[in-house]
């Protein structure tokens, strides 16, 4: 195997991919990236077992091959290069040797036979929708999804075909965020996946702003294509709640307030919450709300804020952060919080539109 490039040529695909590369392996193979080189094309192949990126792009091929090289050396050595300087890469016995200009680096190899790739996820149908369009779904409900639940089904997204609609939903237990995107064509069947935690993230690292993302969905994976990275994920083998259950369907009384002087009052309340479990109590007289929080040293914080509102008087307590999240994440100058009582959950939403919302349980204080 041996081919030269351009360094940033190199460097581009690499980076694309490193990001699944974990530092502490369990097999020594998964700290190295996949070369495959041939037809004038180089694709780097990273995984975790979890999740696999490939990255590919135009090089002039010398001999074709397969080979594994340590994916975080690769990386370091072609940033500390000099800009648009030419780089050889080739195998040389039981080594790969890298040279570009003086320089010269000696890195050990495994066997490309032994690195796990997923060939073919046998996909039961595949969707289009805007690159961006997807990137701003997963954007506005992450935040949602649980970490090291023993209820293994919420350490992930909720990746639902509905018609001509995907919809993500994520919750953690005390929340829930929901965001829908509109497909470019109707999907042939309704389906619904769960993809892992960490599949989220690299699925949002990877999607730009600009072009399409073809999904393809597996019986285990999920697999998407954006531009030159292909990016594939093992899916979570559960049963996701039945999110529709959670979600107030119209909320006996709606508080209309600014977005952002509403975020700001939560933001300065907080700051003499309780730090474990970041309780807050709203009462909401009138057009009048008033945020008060208080911590075990005795220290109180009280703001009020202006509102819309025309129902009786309520008083519900939350976790501040779980707000805030729901807060950053909505569009728009304005957000509507809806309640019924003291002991039901909260809807938070941008008014008038649908296409996100926001479940918060509410805490006993």
């Amino acid at each position: 195997m041996k081919l030269t490039a351009e360094r940033e040529k190199l460097l581009a695909p690499l980076q694309a991919v490193i990001g699944v590369v974990e530092r502490r392996q369990t097999m020594p193979v998964l700290a190295n990236v996949l070369l495959t080189v041939r037809d004038g094309r180089m694709s780097i192949t990273a995984t975790d077992l979890e999740v696999e990126l490939v990255s590919a792009t135009d090089v002039t091929v010398q001999e074709p091959g397969d080979i594994t090289i340590p994916g975080r050396k690769l990386l370091d050595i072609l940033r500390a290069l000099p800009e648009r300087l030419e780089v050889s890469i080739a195998l040389d016995g039981e080594k790969v040797v890298v040279k570009a200009g003086r320089s010269r680096f000696s890195l050990s190899t495994l066997p490309a036979n032994e690195y796990p790739v997923i060939e073919d996820i046998n996909a039961e149908q595949s969707v289009e929708i805007a690159s961006a369009a997807l990137a701003r779904l997963l954007e506005k409900t992450h935040f949602s999804m649980a970490q090291q639940d023993v209820r293994y089904y919420l350490n992930g997204m909720l990746i639902e075909i509905d018609g001509e609609m995907l919809r993500g939903v994520a919750t953690d237990g005390h929340r829930l965020a929901l965001s829908e995107a509109a497909l470019a064509a109707k999907a042939k069947t309704s389906q619904q996946v769960i993809v892992p935690r960490k599949g989220v993230l690299e699925l949002q690292r990877t999607l730009g702003s600009e072009g399409t993302c073809l999904l393809a969905i597996g019986t285990n994976h999920i697999r998407a294509q954006i531009g030159d990275v292909r990016f594939t994920s093992k899916l979570i083998d559960g049963r996701f709640p039945d999110y529709s259950r959670v979600i107030p369907a119209a909320p006996a009384t709606a508080i209309k307030a600014d977005r952002d002087t509403l975020r700001q009052a939560l933001q300065r309340t907080a700051i003499l919450s309780n730090e474990k479990y970041r309780g807050i109590r709203i009462m909401v007289k009138d057009n009048l709300l008033t945020i008060q929080a208080h911590n075990p040293e005795q220290e109180e914080a009280e703001e009020q804020i202006e509102v819309i509102y025309g129902g009786p008087d309520l008083e519900v307590g939350f976790n501040v952060n779980y707000l805030l999240d729901a807060l950053s994440a909505i569009d728009g100058a304005e957000v509507e919080l809806g309640l019924t009582d003291s002991n039901s959950s909260c809807l938070i939403r941008s008014p008038g539109t649908a296409s996100s919302r926001y479940v918060v349980m509410p805490m006993r204080l």
